[in-house]
């Protein structure tokens, strides 16, 4: 199974028989099996016909709708999940101070140990690379979380730790200048890349919250706002250095990705080209599906995000320490 991403402009997705087909021009432009679909990506201005809509929603295929720099615009959802005691327990635990606290410890330990431990790696293939003094800011961050009372005081750890580690990040990317985090719009490719795979990593999480039972606007740690899937911003802290930001590192010193494959727009906005953001995909889904040892098996990051949701519901209903993902 795997996700489809539309991204030609003025195209059409319709369904015949048990195929999707995505028509521009009275051209088809790809005609795939239902079945090897379990999530379709629409970026831009891109329709779909009445019959896929009822076809996708009776087989249980989620469709998300994004702006063509990466903003989730909404979704096309099959029933929710009929989990409604999960549902329950969410609230509750919402509710509960300590439980938020201690949840969001989790969460920013898990992020900042997956910092150090990237650095670190980095820094034993290359001895010439001097984080030290970074590092010492990441390891102090980490230190000090099991001390602090609020999740507002945990924000302020992470925001040194993440600021830290980008300062660090920047010396790892050989072919391209990176200052640091800029978002709505990304000002640079760095951002660009680093944005919109945030944004996949969100999107997946989401459906996965969805499909479980959770409800995705209320999270522990990131706090409630209209319209902000809270929980699915929760679950991806571990996951962005590892998933997304190893991806960018390698497509850019690979040169897999280069200036060329990126524009301006009017805004200030640099986003990738249309073919380039084709080729973003396709390295996207190979990292999400690769194989890689943890513990004694094998398994990929796609798998641990279904792993890591079904760690979140026991830790909900059983009111138990979230275990996050880890970097070995």
């Amino acid at each position: 199974m795997s996700t489809l991403y539309l991204t030609e402009q003025g195209s059409k997705l319709r369904k015949t028989s048990q195929r999707l087909l995505v028509e521009r021009g009275g051209v088809t432009l790809l005609d795939v099996p239902a079945h090897e679909i379990d999530h379709i990506l629409i970026f831009g201005a891109v329709q779909i016909s009445t019959q896929a809509i009822s076809f996708l929603l009776s087989s249980g295929i989620e469709v998300s709708f994004l702006s063509m720099n990466g903003r989730l615009k909404g979704r096309l959802t099959p029933v929710q999940s009929k989990n409604v005691f999960l549902r329950l327990a969410q609230y509750d635990r919402y509710k509960d101070e300590e439980f938020k606290l201690i949840t969001a410890r989790s969460i920013l330990e898990g992020k900042m140990k997956n910092q150090r431990t990237l650095l670190l790696r980095y820094q034993r293939n290359r001895p010439e690379a001097d984080f030290t003094s970074d590092m010492d800011t990441i390891s102090r961050s980490l230190s000090q979380i099991p001390h602090e009372s609020t999740i507002s005081a945990l924000m302020g750890l992470e925001g040194a730790s993440t600021r830290a580690y980008y300062n660090c990040y920047a010396t790892m990317l050989s072919n391209f200048v990176f200052e640091g985090r800029n978002r709505r719009p990304p000002l640079d490719p760095v951002n660009a890349l680093l944005s919109l795979g945030y944004v996949l990593i969100a999107n997946e999480m989401s459906a996965l919250m969805e499909s479980t039972g959770f409800d995705p606007f209320i999270g522990f740690m990131h706090g409630l706002r209209y319209g902000r899937q809270s929980l699915p911003l929760d679950m991806i802290e571990e996951f962005r250095h590892p998933v997304i930001d190893g991806l960018v590192q390698s497509l850019t010193n690979k040169e897999s990705i280069k200036e060329v494959d990126f524009h301006k727009e009017s805004d200030g906005a640099v986003l990738l080209n249309k073919e380039s953001l084709k080729r973003f995909f396709s390295f996207y889904e190979d990292r999400m599906e690769k194989s890689f040892k943890r513990g004694n098996s094998y398994t990929s990051y796609r798998k641990v995000f279904r792993e890591q949701v079904d760690n979140m519901r026991q830790t909900v209903l059983n009111r138990e320490t979230y275990q996050p993902f880890l970097v070995r």
